[in-house]
């Protein structure tokens, strides 16, 4: 069993892939974003090649709880992604997992083209060992 968690962006989208047995985060990448279209086949192709069960996506709520501005938007891409992979994504709160992700990247001295080009992927791992954590409890 393998869980993938996505952190959908505008320019990029952040990906983490499980292990085998759904425990820890095994594979990140990054798939640029710029077209809804391409990044959804390139997410279906993924979930193919890594037999990936289940789909966990970062879901944006403001820091009270309440939806976010980009709610809309988030849950017609996974009815999206639902259509492409027949995996209905489970929508996982995201708060503060870019702005961990910067802190992470940053105590590590990656900075500039460096962090811009892994922080989606970071945050990815973080939504998806969040889930994997609730999941084992």
């Amino acid at each position: 069993m393998r869980i993938m968690a996505i952190d959908y962006g505008d320019a990029r989208t952040g990906v983490a892939i499980s292990d085998l047995t759904g425990s820890i985060v095994g594979t990140t990448l990054v798939v640029p974003s710029y077209n809804r279209e391409k990044t959804l086949s390139q997410l279906k192709e993924l979930v193919e090649q890594h037999g990936v069960t289940e789909l966990v996506m970062g879901f944006p709520k403001n820091m009270d709880g309440t939806e976010g501005p980009r709610a809309a938007l988030y849950r017609e891409f996974a009815g999206l992604l639902q259509e492409a992979t027949g995996l209905e994504p489970v929508l996982w709160d995201e708060r503060r997992t870019t702005v961990d992700a910067h802190r992470i990247l940053s105590d590590n001295n990656r900075h500039g083209k460096k962090r811009k080009a892994t922080v989606d992927a970071v945050a990815a791992s973080l939504i998806l060992e969040g889930y994997l954590a609730f999941r084992n409890r």
